[in-house]
């Protein structure tokens, strides 16, 4: 069982942004505070309990969501896990998300302004007397994946997130090629575990392999699985389907990107995912 959570120490019946529930503060790239919407879950029973931050990808936590962090809380929660999933959009000007928006706006939302949302969330969870604080990870899809990279590296208080999953995130910024053409720079500060699929043309596969086997070859505790067939947002029973007008850095034009479920590839990696954080926070 699951239980959704609202604390009145967090704005819970007051209204943040036009929105009523529950918010936390973050800050602005100048340092100034704001709030920024949550959902917590959490599992029956008193705790403390282990917990995760879910980022949501570009589509948001509104009604154009695409449910994947939805669905990640619900296989998180009931294996014994608290959930906060913090809504980078909605007050900041996105409610229905970014994956369309061709706007130059979405910088002001991209992944290096949202680890201080994950960070914000981190402390949050760690006031809260239901959550081990000492046993915190971090996980997010597509721009959330990317945020999650961003998050691993970021120079924030210690101790930071016990280990991280990025589902299909961009790993090409990480990439940074010196005169004899190696990959180096990407030294997340815990384990991290990145899922991706073969055919991505979202976020391609690539990029993440080359990431990855640089980072162990540092001695950075990086592992990945790429899913033979299986495109970006494997994690659904979605039909593949390619949509034109998303906004694709990878595609010649600029648009346009595939998207859909995979059974396979969705049941192992909901394997990948709760056998990963047993092992690091359980």
């Amino acid at each position: 069982m699951l239980a959704l959570w609202t604390v009145a120490a967090v704005l819970g019946g007051c209204t943040v942004g036009g929105l009523q529930g529950p918010a936390i503060a973050t800050t602005t790239p100048a340092g100034t505070p704001e709030w920024i919407p949550i959902q917590i879950q959490k599992p029956d029973g008193p705790g403390p309990f282990p917990a995760v931050v879910i980022m949501h990808d570009c589509s948001g936590l509104g009604p154009s969501s695409s449910g994947a962090p939805g669905r990640w809380a619900r296989e998180l929660v009931g294996r014994g896990y608290v959930v906060l999933m913090p809504d980078s959009f909605t007050t900041r000007g996105f409610p229905a998300g970014l994956c369309t928006n061709p706007s130059p706006r979405r910088n002001d939302v991209g992944p290096s302004r949202r680890v201080r949302d994950a960070y914000a969330a981190l402390a949050h969870l760690r006031t809260l007397p239901f959550v081990d604080g000492s046993r915190v990870g971090l996980m997010g899809g597509s721009h959330g994946g990317a945020t999650t990279l961003a998050a691993m590296v970021a120079p924030s208080a210690s101790p930071g997130f016990r280990a991280a999953v990025a589902l299909y995130p961009g790993c090409a910024p990480w990439l940074r090629s010196g005169t004899t053409g190696a990959d180096d720079g990407y030294r997340p500060a815990g384990p991290l575990l990145i899922l991706i699929g073969e055919k991505d043309d979202w976020t391609p596969a690539e990029p993440c392999r080359r990431l990855a086997e640089a980072a162990q070859r540092a001695g950075s505790p990086v592992t990945i699985k790429v899913y033979p067939g299986a495109y970006h947002s494997f994690d659904s029973a979605n039909p593949v389907r390619y949509v034109a007008t998303r906004v694709n850095a990878n595609s010649t034009t600029g648009r346009g990107a595939t998207t859909g479920g995979d059974p396979e590839a969705w049941a192992d990696s909901i394997r990948e995912v709760t056998a990963f954080f047993g092992r690091y926070l359980k």
